[in-house]
């Protein structure tokens, strides 16, 4: 039987991101190295910003090996809104629920923190990750055509609001 842990960053997680992430949508969505760079980059200066009472990242190790990441980055998006970013679970890890146990890791943070919104970039076609979102309260609220990374896919914005309603 397999045993999944969630940890939070330890040195090589930023690396074993980068790759899930270019290896993952370089092979199903054709996207160049244009992708790789950006996620590299943006990953890289969100850790040397790293701020624990704003930031968290975390790594999935199921039998020690890599099985998957998420960040929530609070540095850019206002007092008491973060976003979700760079989440990532290597195909051979998908279905297994650690998809789930990180996503429930990050929101657990962000209501710990007292956020009151929560958004993430995502794009059409990846439906597994949106019945996440959706099943975790986000909503779609945002879509635009792009292809920075390649082929031409529609961006969608996804915002979750933690404020209790009256």
């Amino acid at each position: 039987m397999s045993e999944t842990a969630i940890h939070p960053y330890s040195p090589g997680t930023v690396g074993e991101v980068v790759r899930a992430h270019a290896a993952y949508y370089g092979l199903r969505w054709d996207f160049d190295a244009r992708f790789e760079a950006q996620v590299s980059r943006e990953l890289g200066e969100f850790i040397r910003e790293f701020d624990a009472a704003r930031d968290g990242f975390w790594r999935a190790e199921c039998d020690g090996k890599f099985a998957g990441g998420v960040a929530v980055d609070g540095s850019r998006s206002g007092h008491g809104c973060a976003r979700l970013r760079w989440f990532i679970v290597p195909e051979s890890f998908q279905g297994k629920g650690i998809g789930s146990r990180l996503f429930d890791a990050a929101m657990d943070f962000c209501r710990e923190r007292g956020l009151h919104t929560v958004h993430l970039w995502t794009f059409a076609g990846l439906d597994a990750a949106r019945a996440l979102y959706e099943r975790g309260g986000f909503r779609l609220v945002e879509e635009a055509v792009g292809d920075g990374w390649g082929p031409v896919i529609t961006e969608q914005k996804f915002v979750l609001s933690l404020r209790p309603t009256p």
